[in-house]
Formats: C-alpha cells, structure tokens, sequence
C-alpha cells in the first residue's frame, strides 16, 4: 500500500466525532449570541484597511482580540504579522490563517460602513483604500473561531496556531513569516487551512476542491533592444518596436501549440512601453508579462521556450549577440501554486456536508488566481494543508444574476459588497467543525 493511499485511509476514516447533534446545536446558540459583536469587529475592519507591509493597526487590533479569548500573542512576526497560540493539552496542532492586508482601490459600495481611508502607500502616492478582497470577512471569522473554540475546550485536545499574515495581496506575508521561523519558534502544524471568500458563491455555501486550486503566479519582464533613429530612415536602424511585437504575436504559440492540450498555463503580456515620440525609432522596449501555471514542470517550461522565441526573434530580426533581448524575473512578485490535500481536503469536505449540509456544498474550479497560503504547505515539513472557499453573495444578489446573466462584482472590485450574515457565521462554524474534527479528543 502506498504512503498516500494509507493517509487517505487514515483521514478519511477517522470518526467524525465533533458532529454530534447537541454540539452542532449549542454551536450555533453561542454563534448566534456572538454574531452582533463580530459583525461590529467587521464593519470596523471594513471601514479602516491598510494596505499590504502597512496593517499596524489591523494587526493590533487582531491581536488585541486573540488575547482576550486567551491566547499567547506575539505581535510583529514577519513584519506587521501576527501568531497567537491556544493550548489545550497534548494533541495536533492545527494552524488557522486569516490575512490583514487591503488593497489600493477607491470604495463603490455605498455601504454605510464603507471605507473612505486615503494614504501615503509606500512609494509616498497617495490612494485610495479598500477591503476589496474580503481579507476583513477572514480576519472577523478567526476570531470568532477562536472564541467559540475557547469556549468549547471540553471537545477538543491539542494545539491551535492562529495567524495574522500580512502581505498576501503582494505575495510576501507567507514566506517573510516562515522566514523569520514561524515553524521553528512555534508548534509545528499537523495540518494548515484557510478560508477566502468567493464572490461567486452565494452566502451560506462553501467550496471544496482536491489537488491544485490556484496557480504559479510568475512576473517577467523583458526589455527589448534594438538600434534607433530617425523613422523616416527605418533601414537604418534595428527597430524594437516591431521585434517587440513579432515576440508578443510568438508568445502566443507557446500555450496553444506547445504545451500538452488541457495542461493549464497562460501566457499574458500586460504592458508593454517603448518610445518618446511618431518619428522616432527607440533603442528598447519594455514588455512586462504574467504566467500562470500549476506544475513547477509547466513553470520551468513557460519561461525556458519564452527566452528561446525572444533569443530566435532577435536573430531573424538580425540583432547581434550582444543585444539580444534581455529576461528578468521578478522574484518578488512569485507566488507558488496552490495545493490542496487530498486526504485532508476530503476528510474536511465530509466534516462540513455533515454541519453544513450537502446542500451547501457547492462544486468548485481551480483558477489561475495566486494565493501565498500556499507557501505554508511546501516547506520541508510538507504540511497537509487545505483553502475553502466562503460564499459571500447575499443569496437574493445571487439568484437574481443566475436569472438574468448580469454578472457579479468579483474579488478586487471598487464595488465588491460581501452580506456578512450568513457568511460570517458559516466561516465560523466552518473553521470551528473543521478544529473539533482534527483536534477531536
């Protein structure tokens, strides 16, 4: 029997023992006694965001919350990061991760609770401010969690490993925590989950998926060089202009003739700058690419056959070696792909259709979206780790845009409105039912 087949045995076979009727119920009564109060701590995260390498206050403000419930809070982990920990006697441990940071776009909500912060980002622009990714529906959830799960310590055995990660809109907060120790200086996670709110679920539901659920985000940059002059004397000259755009027509071949047909990658080139005036031909241009993948395999290949067409192009065009176009990867800018267990992602599935409902479990796809939650199960300590997705469409919202077609606000969007009941709620009780299983005395 292999090693995976055997943990799936044994995760999928473990009794769901936190399922019990009466402890569904007195869940929901203590949830229902709280939900005024959390949704008072999300109006609040709403209405103040910070952007990403600047959540001083959110992070306070979370770990403000965490202490109250009891846990040992250390603060500015990894920057503006947040780890709190809640023992509860030997067992796993269990890590729980909700992310601070918002992003720079002005609020179209009209909610009444809407942001309207302005700052000074960290190039001294100023701009708008906005939760426009639902990073205050994770940060309230948590800490509901933790609250029921304080109050429900008679259930459960072990270690819970709360997390604050700031950054995640960047793709720096997962790998700045891990780098400053977090699986060191802290109980090692048996297993790793987190929520992200979709904006393509109604209220209520939740999404599962096994294996890949979000991809490689790479940025690539290419300049371009050529020979300029005047463009009345084009014979004159290596123009980069054109060679530019013989690179981004070849690109296009890449995905649709040279990967595997249903292998997922995309190749997008997002800007592309060159020149200062019509008569002038310029000496580069800057093209500015996004790739996405799932398999380090297909990862590796995208940028190896994007260097040969731009080497090959520049030759045909009749460029010397030494310029030749020039690749540069923004290492900073890298997310790795996003895995979900198998194992665990079933076991969490089967734990959910029993509080939740089948019903409410709604089929998901992978997409090409980046996530850095991803970096806490691809260290060497290879943590079983698993996203949920939360609806967050107020269902009425919902069922009107499945009847008419008219398309919903998505993630990042000025106008993005999450219905806090029931999403709020089902957050919590998600993190909570998936806690009292993985931790179950």
């Amino acid at each position: 029997m292999s090693l995976r087949v055997l943990a799936c045995l044994l995760f999928t076979s473990a009794p769901l023992l936190a399922a019990s009727p009466a402890l569904r119920t007195e869940l929901a009564a203590q949830l229902a006694a709280d939900y005024p109060s959390l949704e008072s701590l999300y109006r609040h995260f709403h209405a103040n965001p910070e952007l990403s390498l600047m959540e001083e206050k959110t992070a306070a403000k979370l770990a403000a919350e965490l202490r109250d419930v009891g846990c040992e809070v250390t603060e500015h982990f990894g920057g503006t990061g947040v780890v709190a920990v809640l023992k509860n006697g030997d067992g796993p441990t269990l890590l729980l991760r909700a992310d601070l940071d918002a992003l720079p776009v002005r609020e179209e909500t009209g909610l009444p609770y809407a942001s309207t912060v302005r700052v000074k980002d960290l190039a001294g622009d100023e701009v708008p401010v906005m939760h426009a990714c639902g990073h205050d529906l994770h940060l309230t959830v948590l800490v509901g969690a933790a609250r029921r799960l304080a109050a429900l310590k008679d259930h459960w055995r072990g270690t819970l490993l709360l997390i604050g990660q700031p950054a995640e809109e960047r793709g720096l907060g997962a790998r700045a925590m891990l780098t400053a120790g977090l699986y060191r200086l802290y109980p090692k996670p048996d297993y790793a989950i987190a929520l992200h709110d979709s904006a393509t679920l109604p209220a209520g539901t939740v999404g599962t998926l096994e294996g890949f659920i979000m991809a490689n985000v790479e940025t690539l940059e290419i300049t371009v060089r050529g020979q300029g002059g005047h463009g009345a004397a084009p014979h004159l000259t290596k123009d980069p202009v054109v060679l530019a755009a013989r690179i981004v027509l070849a690109l296009q071949t890449i995905v649709s003739r040279e990967l595997r047909p249903g292998e997922p990658a995309v190749v997008t080139v997002g800007s592309i700058h060159g020149g200062t005036k019509s008569n002038i031909i310029p000496d580069e241009v800057k093209l500015q690419l996004t790739l996405r993948s799932y398999s380090d395999d297909t990862r590796r290949y995208l940028v190896d056959a994007i260097a040969r067409i731009c080497r090959g192009e520049a030759l045909a065009a009749g460029l010397p070696e030494d310029r030749l176009p020039v690749l540069t990867l923004v290492e900073n800018d890298f997310t790795p792909s996003l895995y979900n267990d198998p194992a665990l992602t079933q076991r969490i599935t089967g734990v959910l259709s029993d509080w939740l409902g089948s019903e409410n479990l709604k089929p998901i796809q992978p997409e090409m979206i980046g996530e850095d939650f991803s970096r806490y199960g691809r260290t060497t300590e290879k943590v079983p780790s698993t996203m949920i997705r939360l609806g967050a469409v107020a269902p009425k919202t919902w069922h009107e845009a499945q009847r008419t077609g008219a398309p919903l606000p998505s993630l990042h969007s000025s106008k993005f409105a999450p219905a806090p009941e029931p999403t709020i709620k089902t957050g919590v009780t998600v993190l909570t039912a998936a806690a009292l299983d993985l931790l179950a005395r």
